[in-house]
């Protein structure tokens, strides 16, 4: 059963409901800010790039796969994966594997499996580990013919480009919104017998999970929590 709250319009104050966000701490104005960021940010990125000078006037000005950057760097921007390095370096990696793939292996099916699965353990051992980077390695190998006969300059004009485009525009945009962007985790308060960084790498070694969240700001996260715990037991 998906579970909804209720949202109340402050003109009229009508119930007005609203999917609950799979988000932990998102409200209906931080999703606002990020998808008006992500419109700004799609749009400057294709005007910037269009504006270059393309050895292959037959390449797209943008690629699919910053759709999906854009997501990640306008509406998670705390997130390990949204990073610039995981935006920039993971898009490009995967298309430069990606290519690599399919000059290596004649058979299209084969080749665009073995290009993603690549691609996510290159991104993962260079620790730019960025999902759209997939989807940039799987453009590579299943694309147009232009950006076959393109070869290795495909990673870098247009997805390069376009990747560090979208980089600079989220920073600025999300110092403009009042942002950390690139992520800066925040200070862990203090508490008696608080959660350690030592803590949190015992309990994801139980757990076998990875979460998308850094260990970091796991720590202030919990530290957090147990102040306001240790204010209520205090109350």
């Amino acid at each position: 059963m998906i579970s909804v709250y209720s949202y109340t319009l402050s003109s009229g104050h009508l119930p007005v409901r609203f999917f609950r966000p799979i988000l932990t701490g998102a409200d209906f104005r931080g999703r606002a800010i990020a998808s008006l960021g992500a419109a700004i940010g799609i749009l400057l990125t294709i005007l910037i790039c269009s504006a270059l000078p393309y050895t292959r006037s037959d390449l797209p000005f943008i690629v699919a796969p910053l759709g999906a950057s854009a997501v990640l760097v306008f509406a998670v921007p705390s997130s390990p994966m949204a990073q610039p390095w995981p935006v920039v370096g993971g898009n490009i990696i995967s298309s430069l594997v990606g290519v690599a793939v399919f000059r290596a292996i004649p058979d299209l099916v084969l080749a665009a499996g073995v290009a993603v699965g690549a691609a996510i353990l290159v991104m993962s051992l260079l620790r730019c580990l960025h999902p759209p980077g997939g989807a940039s390695a799987l453009t590579a190998v299943i694309g147009s013919h232009a950006v076959h006969a393109s070869g290795y300059e495909f990673a870098f004009m247009p997805v390069g480009i376009n990747s560090i485009a979208l980089v600079g525009i989220a920073v600025l945009f999300h110092r403009l919104s009042g942002h950390s962007y690139p992520h800066q985790p925040a200070v862990p308060v203090r508490v008696q017998n608080g959660v350690k960084l030592q803590d949190i790498d015992a309990a994801l070694e139980d757990m076998h999970e990875s979460f998308d969240i850094s260990r970091e700001d796991l720590e202030a996260l919990f530290s957090y929590a147990e102040h306001h715990a240790e204010k209520r037991h205090a109350s």
